[in-house]
């Protein structure tokens, strides 16, 4: 599974790809107003850390306005994947970016024939939010087993999933048992999964017996 860090903090991003866990980035608008920065400042310099994909979404809702942010965000770097509304201007845009060359996230998926639409549409990802999901009662991860089943039938659909409102750490075990491309993440969540009581116990066990026998490495 790839991880990505749903983030638009510049200084998280810098820590985390320094770990060599970080295989790209998602972006919104949301993140990037959060930064109080500029969208093409703050999208140039996530590229510049992370050579892999880096979402950054158009604010368009209309095909002609999505393809016109699209080529603005294209131009900032090669890394750019192109966040689109899994609408049918949205799909419509998908298809046209796609067949230019451009990768493109299609975002805000809550049902596995949304999925499907966007896999048809020719989506370098496809983005089911489990969490929002989740919190109206549905299952995240009924529809990532639904997702993943589908698309399984149909070798020559290459639409990664990307799962993303992720909540806890067994969001991301989950949806890794289940074959899922990519997990999309914000850095807490990302830490918590170095995080065991028994792994902090053991350490802690080993040092002090390292003290106590008063041993040196060098």
């Amino acid at each position: 599974m790839k991880f990505f860090v749903d983030t638009a903090d510049v200084a998280e991003i810098k820590l985390l790809a320094a770990s060599g866990l970080l295989d790209g980035v998602t972006t919104n608008p949301s993140l990037v107003a959060k930064s109080g920065r500029a969208m093409h400042d703050v999208i140039a310099e996530i590229c510049a850390i992370v050579p892999g994909p880096v979402s950054a979404e158009v604010a368009a809702t209309d095909y002609d306005g999505m393809l016109h942010e699209a080529r603005i965000l294209r131009a900032i770097a090669k890394n750019v994947t192109v966040k689109v509304p899994l609408t049918p201007d949205g799909l419509r845009a998908c298809r046209h970016l796609t067949n230019d060359g451009a990768m493109v996230n299609v975002t805000l998926c809550f049902s596995a024939a949304q999925a499907l639409l966007a896999a048809k549409a020719g989506a370098s990802f496809v983005s089911p939010f489990v969490g929002r999901l989740d919190d109206i009662g549905e299952s995240g991860m009924a529809l990532i087993a639904d997702i993943m089943t589908i698309f399984r039938q149909y070798p020559y659909l290459k639409t990664e999933v990307l799962v993303a409102s992720v909540r806890h750490p067994m969001h991301v075990v989950e949806a890794a048992k289940l074959g899922a491309h990519v997990a999309t993440v914000p850095p807490a969540i990302l830490r918590q999964l170095f995080n065991h009581p028994l792994t902090d116990k053991g350490l802690a066990a080993f040092l002090a017996d390292w003290a106590k026998a008063g041993l040196k490495i060098a």
